[in-house]
């Protein structure tokens, strides 16, 4: 039988029934949000019976709407998997058709929101490695039974080969989740941006209720009689209280359950999450090395996560809480350590075994500048405005002066005292970052260029930055500000022969 026969043999499956029952349960939530401020505001102009003759046929048309929009798509939306190709078909008016090729598929993850786990369902997003922005590069199937979607992602990643380093690992559980951890969770930048969300969040709801000056003025009223450094103060307490709060919830949520593991073929699979479960699979053959990450107040407490560099990995986009590179959550530094270790199957990590090397002093020099005239010029804009403006400006401006400009020396510092490259092994190494600290372990093998940039200030003090390209994470990592000969010589050594035909020998 040839392979169009056997393909077309194949019959075509449905997605499950019940999503028809779960969109409905969706609009349903939708109109509720909707409908509640708008009958409110409706309500205090014209009574509660008219605000409702309006709002509940219009909330019966979204839920109807779009549970008939959703019954339409599943009727019309058809799916099989062959021995060589995923296949989907969705006819309807217009007909459209995807194929992916089984050999091309990188990745397989699974996602079930509260209402997927609610109705046993999950959603299947399987990947080829390919742009994000290209037709083939994503099919997703939502959504599935549950245990159809575990189904279709093992037979999805099985191989046929299996390399003789999967036959020497052996599976099992890499890492799993240690609730000690949440103590690193208040110390990230998650806490503070919840703080000042929260206000916002205020402000929103009593708009809804038309009660927002109200709430300004009751604010100015509070704070009216206290000094402006105490008024700061306070509303930084009190933001920084509710950011520990919700980075804390944010945690549980997120890494509930979580476990890294290896299966059998060479797969790496993460299972996490409390409302919305996800389970992300990375192809080992696929890992092109790792990051070990230290956002400046985790390395102050000594935690650091581990991401994936790997080809095929889907990027993570604005509107999704998904990073689909993290192997490991924010945990001690000895343990991320391990798990980079284990995950590229290395005695001790890459970027623990590398001797790193220092670059010039000139280089500490541009960071002194950037981080000082940085806080400069806020300073200086805040200072303009005060005085065109407000008195309190002024007074932020001088407060932003005071704590910024030491802070600033003392980043700088850091930031030069934690540049660093080197070659271990496999695999290059680079390290850079303060308020993020970032260090990279790439495998040689998977650098396909080099890219050397001198803007005019580094030139005149013997600086260069080199960028190694790559198919895999995010597709280029940087050693910042090394001395000429000593980064062409680390390209050199990194990768023969791929930069050394353009240098000139001495």
């Amino acid at each position: 039988m040839s392979t169009a026969e056997g393909t077309d043999a194949t019959p075509w499956e449905q997605l499950d029934r019940r999503t028809v029952r779960m969109t409905a349960v969706t609009m349903a939530g939708v109109a509720c949000g909707a409908g509640v401020p708008t009958t409110i505001g409706i309500a205090g102009g014209h009574g509660l019976g008219f605000a409702l003759a309006w709002v509940l046929p219009c909330a019966a048309l979204l839920i109807g709407g779009g549970a008939l929009a959703d019954l339409v798509r599943w009727r019309a939306t058809r799916y099989r998997v062959t021995e060589q190709r995923l296949e989907w078909h969705f006819q309807f008016v217009l007909k459209s058709r995807r194929s992916l090729p089984r050999e091309r598929i990188r990745s397989v993850d699974l996602t079930a929101n509260p209402l997927h786990r609610l109705f046993g369902l999950a959603a299947l997003s399987v990947g080829t490695g390919q742009h994000e922005g290209s037709e083939n590069s994503r099919l997703k199937l939502d959504p599935l039974a549950r245990p159809d979607a575990e189904r279709l992602r093992r037979e999805l990643l099985r191989r046929a080969e299996v390399t003789s380093a999967d036959e020497r690992s052996p599976e099992g559980v890499i890492a799993k989740l240690d609730w000690s951890w949440i103590r690193y969770a208040p110390v990230s930048f998650v806490a503070p941006a919840l703080g000042l969300a929260a206000f916002g969040l205020v402000l929103r709801v009593a708009d809804w209720f038309g009660a927002q000056n109200g709430v300004i003025h009751w604010a100015i009223e509070f704070l009216g009689d206290i000094p402006l450094v105490a008024a700061i103060v306070i509303l930084a307490v009190v933001a920084w209280i509710i950011g520990v709060i919700g980075s804390l919830g944010l945690f549980v949520e997120m890494w509930w359950n979580f476990k890294l593991e290896r299966e059998p073929g060479g797969t790496l699979r993460v299972h996490r999450g409390l409302l919305t479960t996800r389970s992300i699979s990375v192809e080992e053959r696929r890992l092109r090395g790792v990051d070990v990450i230290e956002p400046i107040g985790n390395r102050l407490v000594g935690a650091a996560r581990v991401d994936a560099v790997a080809t095929g990995i889907r990027q993570r986009k604005e509107d999704e809480k998904t990073d689909y590179h993290t192997l490991l959550p924010p945990a001690p530094l000895d343990v991320a350590n391990r798990v980079a270790a284990d995950v590229l199957r290395e005695e001790v990590s890459p970027t623990v075994a590398a001797r790193l090397t220092g670059h010039p002093r000139a280089a500490r020099g541009r960071r002194l500048r950037w981080w000082l005239g940085s806080v400069l010029v806020l300073v200086a804009v805040l200072a303009l405005l005060g005085a065109l403006l407000t008195e309190v400006l002024l007074h932020i401006a001088w407060i932003s002066a005071v704590v910024g400009l030491p802070v600033a020396v003392l980043l700088a510092l850091d930031a030069y005292r934690n540049l660093g490259h080197g070659i271990t092994g496999r695999y290059l190494v680079s390290r850079h970052g303060a308020v993020r600290r970032s260090t990279v372990a790439l495998e040689r093998a998977g650098v396909i260029g080099w890219t050397v940039k001198q803007s005019i200030f580094q030139r005149r003090k013997g600086l260069l930055t080199l960028t190694a390209t790559t198919a895999a994470g995010s597709g280029a990592y940087s050693v910042f500000d090394a001395g000429e000969d000593e980064g062409l010589a680390f390209a050199e050594e990194a990768v023969p022969d791929l930069l050394g035909p353009f240098l000139e020998r001495a």
